[in-house]
């Protein structure tokens, strides 16, 4: 696909519901009890592989648009599937699903598209086992036989919401309490709607303490817009010329905004507005102006807090006076690819000048590129991220797979040119 340019973004407008609630709203609504009213939820194609994994557990889940009614079955009322859970392009569904599963009363099998088959679950099956879980493998597929549980106390080895939410929904099952001690602050939505819906969870730092539970009461979930999808918006906002746009209703848990933080530390004209909490999230409109941007150095505790937008804060840092350094980020290694590798071989391709590092990236800003054929490895975040940093290129850039979008953001193509100008 060829990607066609814009000379300035103006508006207002919203970006889709946050992938991560949106996963556990209808997971978590599976397990209450009651009829959960979910709206605001992320019609994209990781989100539609959760809801179908649990339609094939016995829970009937209807879907209009981005409002989705669940009908809980309890927290033991899931049924056996008559065939494997596909999960697709879904981590979060696959490892979430390893933590609610492994205390069932049947056995089942899970696996994933070829992206999900390289990813590592032995983070999430290791720590389930230690609670007496019985998973065989440690890529997908996975063949999981439901047993009874018992609490632990675990360090956890990586900062991963996901494996925290897999131990946590496991926890809710065991006997005996189990704590978890995080490495960093992870996001923290399923603390928030969990304790809403009944759950013995109490949150001391970084260390969790969760009981056996014994109900979950469903909720009405009001789903706030993604700021990783807002992401690629702040970022072409600030380095493109003559741009004012305000990004309405977008989700600011503070476990998710260190997007925020790097760009105003980069010097980006950024403020947020009309500040409120909506069904336990803090939510806000973002005000973006064009900026003139500085590097930075970003690693430690900030990367859990912007993990998946590491790939436009590289683009963020190609248009920066200076070089930035970008450390502590070995999980980009394991996401949907290798974002390390990707970032900057694709980088290279427009003549950024840009080094890859163990658990990272230099990039040496500010210096002109030109267009390319872009690779987007199948992953929707390099095909966005890309798309944004040709619009800063002289010449004409194509990317390889613009359909791989709708994993997260399926409309990110005629949002952006629906505020071109």
């Amino acid at each position: 696909m060829e990607i066609k340019k814009i000379t300035s973004l103006n508006g207002a407008f919203t970006v889709p519901g946050d992938k991560s609630i949106s996963h556990r709203a209808i997971m978590f609504g599976a397990i209450c009890d009651g009829v959960s009213h979910i709206t605001g939820f992320l019609n994209g194609a990781d989100c539609l592989s959760t809801i179908e994994c649990f339609r094939q557990m016995g829970v009937q889940i209807d879907v209009n648009n981005d409002a989705v009614t669940v009908y809980g079955k309890g927290l033991h009322g899931l049924k056996k599937p008559d065939e494997l859970l596909y999960t697709g392009n879904s981590g979060t569904t696959t490892r979430l699903l390893c933590g609610l599963l492994c205390a069932q009363d049947f056995e089942c099998d899970i696996a994933g598209d070829e992206s999900i088959a390289k990813r590592p679950m032995k983070r999430v099956c290791e720590p389930l086992r230690l609670m007496g879980a019985k998973i065989d493998g440690d890529y997908c597929p996975l063949h999981i036989t439901g047993k009874e549980i018992n609490g632990i106390d675990y360090h956890m080895m990586v900062a991963s919401a996901q494996v925290k939410t897999a131990l946590i929904l496991a926890a809710m099952y065991a006997n005996g309490k189990t704590t978890i001690h995080e490495l960093e602050k992870s996001r923290d939505h399923t603390e928030l709607m969990l304790r809403a819906m009944g759950a013995n969870i109490e949150v001391d730092g970084l260390n969790i303490t969760i009981d056996k539970t014994d109900r979950l009461n469903a909720q009405d979930i009001k789903v706030p817009g993604d700021i990783s999808s807002a992401a690629f918006f702040m970022v072409l906002g600030a380095i493109l010329k003559n741009s004012e746009i305000t990004i309405k209703n977008v989700g600011i848990n503070p476990t998710r905004t260190g997007i925020i933080d790097v760009l105003l530390d980069m010097g980006a004209d950024i403020t947020l507005e009309n500040k409120r909490v909506v069904t336990g999230e803090q939510v806000a409109d973002i005000k973006v102006r064009s900026s003139k941007l500085k590097a930075v150095t970003i690693g430690g505790d900030i990367i859990p807090r912007l993990i998946d937008e590491l790939p436009i804060i590289a683009v963020a840092s190609v248009f920066a006076e200076g070089k930035t350094v970008i450390k502590d980020a070995q999980e980009l290694k394991v996401k949907e690819t290798n974002r390390i590798f990707a970032v900057v071989n694709e980088f290279k391709k427009c003549g950024v000048d840009i080094k890859e590092t163990d658990d990272g990236m230099i990039i040496n800003g500010n210096k002109p590129i030109h267009g390319a054929d872009f690779k987007t490895y199948g992953d929707h975040r390099m095909a966005m991220s890309l798309t944004v940093l040709a619009q800063m290129a002289s010449g004409i850039s194509t990317i390889d797979d613009d359909k791989c979008v709708s994993v997260s953001y399926p409309s990110f193509f005629d949002d952006l040119y629906g505020l071109s100008k």
